[in-house]
């Protein structure tokens, strides 16, 4: 069970995996169905698919005038903020005023409603995180009482920088929740939060909204979701484009490996630190978990970056692009996975804990109160309750992901290779996404 995440009383397991017992359909039927279907999704890719489709200058078609207008309105933003806030200053009273229990919404909040329910939303209504950041709010505001002009800082944010921050704020995310012991307990997770807000003001002071749209890692990850979203920008207007054509306009930047590397191989990871010969192992060395379980966290993402770097330089190309630059602009292509790994991976632990944390906060002070009026209602456990149902769906997401990632790749690799290795210089990437597919999979079912 994920320490950051326990079900109140024990009865929710950690992002709702229990294990095989989840998973009642056979393991290497499974991974071998997923493997089938990469295997002849990049077969079909290379006979039908050889002229780049998606251009992130011309892609899409414009929204309806009447829906631009809505939601480009600064009376939406307004709304989207206040709400956002309202939301925030409800939580953080649960959390300064509230019980050091499991029962204290704010520790759902955080787990649950922000880090797992930041995907569904991403998917359904683009970056929905930047519309809501509190620390966006409060970093506007702060500009607007000084007399900043919006999103200036004091310097330029250095490009060298890129995405390097929020990777490093996303591992420190999913070390608290994977690893730290007391992730369950109130108070350090407050104070996680706090240092999360103090860095973001004084680096917006600095960088401006740069350094958000850089280094809040609850922002960059909702963008990049977001990019699996039918909603787009070109030109400042609002376009409907499909999921791969917006996938298509991910920013290559320095770090964006890194941060690809840290979601996928921590959810690998929250796998793997439950299965039994990890346990075995770490009880065998010592009485502490911390750090067999921090250096196994940074071996998997660490891991997955490597993987991703090696398979995507190992390839010929053109005195355009250098090697160096291949891993960030394929990187995108991993997104998709992330995603299908996070529905395989927290999809009974977002839905059944999800309806918890909504019940609790109606008595954020555990005095009794009612105060949203959901504190009678009653968990859901459906989806528990048929696992073969569950087991599919995991499974399908997992192999879904994973051809949408290798589509998005061979549409950037006979963008940017040469004719003569437009196919076999995909091949690295192929068997990397094969091994991910695996390794991913097994993980899910021996977890």
């Amino acid at each position: 069970m994920s320490a950051g995440a326990s079900g109140v009383g024990g009865a929710i397991s950690a992002h709702g995996l229990g294990g095989a017992k989840d998973l009642p359909i056979p393991s290497e039927l499974a991974i071998a169905g997923a493997v089938a279907a990469l295997v002849v999704s990049f077969t079909v890719l290379a006979v039908a698919w050889r002229e780049p489709r998606y251009d992130a200058a011309t892609s899409g078609r414009p929204a309806p005038a009447w829906l631009d207008r809505l939601v480009s309105s600064r009376a939406l933003a307004v709304t989207a903020r206040v709400l956002g806030m309202a939301f925030f200053l409800y939580v953080a009273a649960a959390a300064v005023f509230g019980q050091d229990s499991l029962i204290n919404p704010f520790l759902g909040t955080f787990y649950v409603l922000l880090w797992v329910g930041i995907v569904p939303a991403s998917l359904l209504l683009g970056p929905v995180f930047k519309a809501v950041s509190p620390a966006r709010t409060i970093s506007m505001a702060f500009a607007k009482v000084s007399g900043v002009p919006e999103g200036q800082g004091l310097y330029a944010y250095p490009a060298r920088l890129g995405y390097w921050p929020a990777a490093a704020g996303l591992f420190a995310f999913v070390w608290l929740e994977l690893v730290y012991p007391y992730s369950t307990d109130v108070g350090p997770v407050r104070l996680w939060c706090a240092a999360y807000l103090g860095i973001m003001f004084i680096g917006s002071a600095l960088w401006g909204t740069t350094f958000l749209e850089r280094a809040d890692p609850f922002e960059v990850y909702s963008s990049l979701v977001a990019k699996l979203s039918i909603w787009g920008r070109r030109d400042g207007v609002l376009v409907l484009r499909s999921p791969l054509a917006n996938l298509d306009t991910v920013v290559p930047r320095p770090g964006l490996v890194a941060v690809v590397g840290v979601l996928f191989g921590s959810t690998a990871f929250d796998s793997f630190r439950e299965s039994t010969p990890w346990l075995q192992l770490v009880q065998s060395l010592s009485g502490s978990r911390v750090w067999p379980d921090t250096l196994a966290l940074i071996a998997f993402s660490a891991g997955v970056a490597l993987v991703l770097t090696i398979a995507t330089m190992a390839t010929g190309v053109t005195s355009d692009t250098p090697r160096r630059a291949l891993p960030d602009l394929f990187a995108h292509s991993v997104v998709p996975i992330i995603v299908g790994y996070i529905v395989a991976h927290y999809l009974t632990y977002f839905v059944e804990y999800g309806q918890q944390t909504l019940i609790q906060l109606s008595d954020p002070f555990s005095r009794g109160d009612n105060y949203l009026g959901t504190a009678d209602l009653q968990v859901d456990y459906w989806l528990s309750s048929h696992p073969t149902f569950l087991a599919v769906t995991k499974v399908l997401a997992v192999a879904l992901g994973h051809v949408v990632g290798v589509v998005a790749a061979h549409d950037r690799a006979i963008k940017l290779l040469p004719p003569r290795h437009q196919l076999t210089g995909q091949l690295p990437l192929l068997a990397a996404m094969v091994c991910f597919t695996v390794g991913g999979l097994y993980l899910l079912f021996a977890a």
